[in-house]
């Protein structure tokens, strides 16, 4: 499934993270519960991070493709990463082994972590990336 790059968005960091909003694979990924900031293992989920093309990939018919180089990349704020571009983006995911996918109803106006981690309705986890 072709998700439009519009509803995502790409955020730096030394754990870089992927926001999606209303993709149609909501309610195939798990509920996220992580109150305390750690967030789980996605099971069964894995990413492929490319400048052009990010793919989430999980079990059975369940995955979409983001045209990443079209979608909006982010700094993480606090982590003294300079918002740049998916190129970066990507050598964050690279470094990381992946990164944290987050499927909620809609994009967030603000970056609040604890907000987001916490909030009951998002869904996702930490997908290892595939080479």
């Amino acid at each position: 499934m072709l998700l439009d790059p519009e509803t995502t968005l790409f955020v730096r960091g030394a754990t870089p993270v992927l926001l999606l909003a209303d993709a149609p694979v909501h309610d195939a990924l798990p509920l996220l519960t992580a109150p305390d900031g750690a967030v789980p293992l996605c099971e069964g989920w894995s990413i492929v991070p490319r400048l052009t093309l990010c793919v989430v990939d999980g079990p059975g018919d369940h995955g979409l493709v983001v045209p990443a180089l079209a979608a909006p990349v982010v700094s993480g704020a606090d982590d003294g990463t300079a918002s740049s571009g998916m190129g970066d983006w990507c050598a964050d995911a690279e470094q990381a082994g992946g990164a944290v996918v987050l499927s909620l109803d809609h994009l967030p106006e603000a970056l609040v972590w604890s907000a987001l981690l916490s909030s009951g309705t998002a869904r996702g986890g930490f997908m290892p990336a595939l080479a």
